[in-house]
């Protein structure tokens, strides 16, 4: 299906639920009524699509997606899939991969979790760092049957932007066409030489915890971009934030939604980024991605 004409947050939680292993309710996205008040400002400022990739085992909640669509009028991809191992329920061990296949099959084309909400995307589905678990291969398989059965693209997570160059080399084994797969946090490697080379596979890259600078200064991530726009890829790269804490949020005190729109872009522009490669990265790559 495609995206709404206007500007795209590639990868990000309406709400989520990482609080069992976090030990934190920080990382209990249910804050319902900020959420659409920041989507409402995101909207003000002409951002059209959020890509919803809250999968099963983070408490993903297609109603309550919904409900804050409507109310902000942003249109929100929902999507399919399990995530990193130590968030995989119970279900991925008592189940085959063909079964798990199913479920996600179901999710895409009659709707997720018993209602007529459509997942439109397979993840993101995940590796752990440095590895693929037992358990996320059985999730990496089973997402390879549901996109061969749907022709839905795939979005992963990479932990801390690692092994993504191993996901690339499963796809490929597979035969799953590269230009439908988007390797997720490659701007937390800090490593454009490592970019460079998954760009080189054909493959789209996010640059999406922008604003994280605890994890990797915004600094860093225009360096590489600059080396992107520089190697000729400026096709395949998707910005967003993958806000998952209550304390990013702006009634937190936090950076909030719009800090990407009004803090990153004018930087990474002054810093020598074209108008050109921002207008792809936020409007015109997203919407090739999802035709």
């Amino acid at each position: 299906m495609p995206l709404v004409k206007g500007i795209t947050y590639a990868h990000e939680h309406t709400t989520i639920d990482l609080s069992s292993l976090k030990k934190t309710d920080d990382t209990n996205l249910d804050c319902f009524e900020e959420t659409i008040e920041e989507y409402k400002e995101l909207y003000a400022k002409g951002v059209r699509n959020i890509i919803d990739v809250t999968v099963m085992g983070m408490k993903r909640n297609p109603n309550y997606v919904k409900k804050v669509a409507e109310s902000s009028g942003m249109n929100i991809v929902q999507s399919t899939g399990w995530y990193q191992d130590k968030f995989i329920p119970s279900f991925v061990d008592e189940h085959t991969i063909e079964e798990m296949a199913e479920v996600m099959i179901r999710d895409i084309t009659i709707g997720i979790e018993g209602t007529d909400n459509k997942a439109e995307l397979i993840g993101e589905i995940a590796t752990s760092k440095d590895q693929m678990t037992d358990r996320e291969y059985k999730v990496f398989k089973a997402a390879v049957i549901a996109h061969e059965q749907t022709g839905v693209p795939i979005t992963t997570h990479t932990t801390l932007g690692t092994y993504g160059k191993e996901q690339v080399q499963f796809f490929k084994e597979h035969n799953v066409d590269l230009s439908k797969v988007v390797i997720g946090h490659v701007d937390l490697t800090g490593d454009i030489d490592y970019v460079l080379s998954l760009l080189d596979e054909g493959v789209y890259v996010e640059f999406d915890t922008v604003g994280k600078e605890n994890y990797m200064p915004d600094k860093k991530r225009l360096e590489m971009l600059l080396a992107i726009e520089e190697a000729g890829y400026t096709d395949k790269v998707f910005l967003s934030m993958d806000i998952t804490r209550k304390s990013n949020f702006k009634y937190k005190n936090g950076i909030g939604y719009a800090y990407l729109l009004d803090t990153f872009l004018p930087m990474i522009i002054d810093g020598g980024i074209s108008q050109d490669f921002v207008d792809k990265m936020l409007v015109k790559n997203p919407q090739q991605f999802y035709l």
